[in-house]
């Protein structure tokens, strides 16, 4: 195998950092990327990171790609009624989709990133042939991203390094301080980065130069228990915001956008087996019913054991116990054991 051209993804943080460095301890042609999106606070200080890591590192705009693919997707599906995750989206259409593509056009043969995932194909085996590219969980149970790279595709893999897989993140902070290695933003986001102030319904708003339109909030019985000052301000489960005084707190259990209602219901209630799935990146066996995986129905979810009941891009989970708020517009992800078999969005 010919020396391989590498491309390094660098935000500015520790996690990109490390990844550009270790490979620098490895691979001789390197170059690094810096991607901007047009909500960035402050700019990222490209020669700090030329400094540190003795490779060149080029900006590249993708705002407006950015603008189309994750912000008007995210303004789009909570306007339906919908959560939406933008992380998952901007990592197929963003970071392997346009940087892959740019990065493949200046020479790249791979992209490396910071996430805590980890990728088998070529590079990964190199004395195993690898046909179909897959994922698998990171090592640190508590970093894990692999839910966040889900929907890539096989195709995708086969172009991604992910120098931080068997890495924890506090080796990877150990390693850092060894090396003498400085994030140009010492603090990491866990918000969404394109939201600064988290205020999720006055973002949409502003966009969308929309005023809000209250309604009617309905218990499961169909009897008006409140008002609403515009769905959007709302997700399923959610308990802050619906005000409704009753002998135990109402968490959201529907958005009727076409009535404009917002359902609610009490804790108990809130819980179902099944749902229907659309849009999924399978990347696994052609069995058309999957039994004994675990389903994640959010990042923060631990999973469950469930079977999958696949029709072509659709299918239907049904999970062995009760789950939590199943929510539509996020993303399912099955995992058998380590490995990532595909994730769809929740219908």
């Amino acid at each position: 195998m010919k020396c391989p051209v590498i491309a390094v993804a660098l935000s500015g943080g520790v996690d990109s950092l490390v990844s550009g460095f270790r490979l620098k301890q490895k691979y001789s042609h390197i170059f690094g990327l810096h991607f901007t999106t047009g909500y960035e606070r402050e700019p990222v200080d490209l020669d700090l990171l030329e400094k540190q890591l003795g490779f060149p590192v080029t900006g590249i705009d993708l705002s407006d790609a950015f603008e189309r693919k994750v912000v008007a997707y995210f303004i789009q599906t909570y306007l339906e009624g919908k959560t939406p995750n933008p992380c998952i989206v901007c990592n197929k259409e963003i970071k392997f989709g346009e940087l892959l593509r740019q990065a493949r056009k200046m020479g790249a043969d791979f992209l490396a990133t910071g996430h805590y995932a980890t990728v088998i194909n070529s590079i990964s085996c190199p004395d195993k042939k690898i046909s179909h590219c897959y994922l698998e969980k990171g090592t640190d149970p508590l970093k894990d991203q692999s839910y966040f790279l889900s929907l890539l595709s096989s195709d995708q893999l086969k172009h991604i390094i992910l120098p931080l897989a068997g890495m924890t993140k506090e080796a990877v902070r150990q390693f850092a301080d060894a090396h003498h290695l400085t994030p140009c933003h010492p603090s990491e986001s866990q918000d969404i980065c394109f939201i600064h102030d988290n205020n999720f319904p006055g973002f949409i708003l502003q966009k969308k130069r929309l005023s809000p339109i209250p309604g009617n909030i309905i218990d499961p019985n169909g009897k008006i228990v409140g008002r609403h000052k515009g769905l959007h301000k709302f997700t399923i489960g959610q308990r802050r915001g619906i005000d409704c005084p009753a002998s135990e707190p109402y968490y959201v259990q529907q958005i009727d956008v076409k009535n404009n209602l917002l359902k609610v219901c009490f804790k108990r209630d809130l819980s179902g087996k099944a749902f229907t799935i659309r849009h999924i990146n399978w990347n696994f066996s052609d069995q058309k019913i999957i039994p004994d995986i675990m389903t994640k129905i959010r990042y923060s979810h631990k999973g469950a054991l469930s079977t999958l009941y696949l029709n072509g891009s659709s299918g239907k989970v049904v999970f062995d116990e009760p789950q939590n708020a199943i929510t539509p517009g996020q993303t399912a992800v099955f995992y058998k054991d380590t490995r990532v078999l595909g994730a769809g969005m929740i219908q």
